[in-house]
């Protein structure tokens, strides 16, 4: 599965290079300044934007979108879309975008800035402000506040590169990709407090071949959170930290729902964080599945739950007749997994009652809790170990 996963990546990244380089020197550029931008950080800049979007979309020849140095205020909720665009877009981006100061503005709808149904996308570089800590601080006291945006999606999108971005205190997830084929994250950084809510660093669901490389990732919920429909998914040297890990789920809310499959997650370091590597489903009554997924050259720095399979998501003891998972689990690969646990137990496989887990395989996996021997638990977990193994396994055959 790993080697398969492999050329597979190797194979799309390269491709998607090629088309982004193959005729950068002709490249044609529009700068929004020109257009008309101010970048005072307080003038609206989405006609401008859009203006922008739309000639360049119109072009039968490469066009770049520039936005240099400075702030540039998108006051509401923008959608850039590329059904009619005639060639790939790019936008390089040097200056920071920020929304207004009044949460509201973006708050109530579902994604800030949208891109959707473009084949070719290439962007790089720049900051993207979603000002969120004013909303934080409303849902914290128990106001009426809305919900909050995501502030970038990607939807249903092919052959999209998203480089050198910086995503800082959205108001929901940072970033969502959403029925994407072909998406790489290279050199992303994304920030927000620890005690922020609901903001997930990347969230993938119903897409494939999206790749996420040499990032970093701190926040107030999962790093990055797989959601649903997600297959052909690679994740390498990404630093998690504050957070609560990188997470499969959660899953299983709906009976009919897609699996996710052939998932790699190597050299990822964990600081601080709720969860390492988690995979989450609810204890409902579900058709979905998890398998092929490996989890690779690892380390975890005090981290609560290192290694953490839990099928009995249930918050609140709500919406879950008979309480039992029926998401089924199996061919999941830990290897190399080393460092410190932040609770006792290093190492927690609670599946499934109905449907366990199985061909769970561990291998070289040393993980301490206070610089002692930590513990392992397991229910309804099969599956085998080799090498060093601190704890020992509980698996069964």
């Amino acid at each position: 599965m790993a080697r398969t996963a492999m050329v597979y990546y190797l194979l799309l990244t390269f491709s998607i290079m090629f088309l982004m380089n193959s005729s950068s020197a002709s490249r044609l550029s529009i700068n929004v300044k020109r257009l008309g931008a101010k970048a005072d950080g307080k003038t609206d800049v989405s006609k401008v934007l859009l203006r922008a979007w739309n000639s360049a979309c119109a072009s039968r020849k490469e066009v770049r979108i520039y936005v240099p140095q400075g702030r540039y205020l998108i006051r509401s909720p923008i959608v850039f879309n590329g059904r009619r665009c005639k060639r790939s877009m790019f936008m390089r981006i040097e200056g920071t975008i920020v929304a207004s100061r009044d949460y509201n503005l973006i708050g109530s709808g579902e994604t800030w800035i949208k891109f959707e149904r473009i084949n070719g996308l290439f962007i790089s570089g720049g900051t993207v402000d979603a000002k969120g800590a004013a909303l934080w601080d409303c849902k914290k006291s128990g106001k009426n506040c809305p919900i909050g945006a995501t502030s970038i999606g990607f939807y249903s999108s092919t052959n999209v590169v998203v480089s050198r971005l910086t995503s800082i205190n959205s108001q929901m997830f940072h970033m969502i990709v959403y029925k994407c084929k072909n998406l790489v994250f290279r050199g992303i950084k994304i920030s927000a407090l620890g005690r922020s809510p609901n903001t997930d660093g990347i969230h993938i669901q119903y897409s494939s071949g999206v790749s996420i490389l040499r990032s970093r990732i701190s926040t107030g919920d999962d790093c990055v959170s797989i959601g649903p429909g997600t297959n052909n998914t690679w994740i390498e040297n990404v630093s998690c930290g504050p957070g609560h890990g990188i997470s499969i789920g959660s899953l299983g809310w709906d009976l009919q729902e897609p699996g996710v499959q052939n998932l790699t997650v190597k050299s990822v370091t964990f600081r601080n964080t709720d969860n390492g590597v988690r995979i989450k489903t609810w204890a409902r009554p579900s058709k979905g599945f998890v398998r092929n997924v490996l989890f690779q050259h690892i380390f975890m720095n005090n981290v609560a739950n290192p290694i953490i399979i839990d099928q009995n998501y249930c918050p609140d003891v709500k919406n879950c007749p008979g309480k039992v998972s029926g998401v089924q689990i199996s061919n999941v690969r830990y290897e190399d997994i080393r460092g410190s646990s932040a609770t006792p137990v290093a190492v927690q496989f609670e599946c499934s009652k109905k449907y366990p887990c199985t061909g769970i395989r561990l291998k070289d996996v040393a993980l301490t809790y206070k610089n002692r021997a930590a513990n392992a638990s397991c229910a309804y977990a099969r599956g085998t170990a080799s090498g060093v193994m601190k704890p020992p396994s509980c698996l069964y055959r």
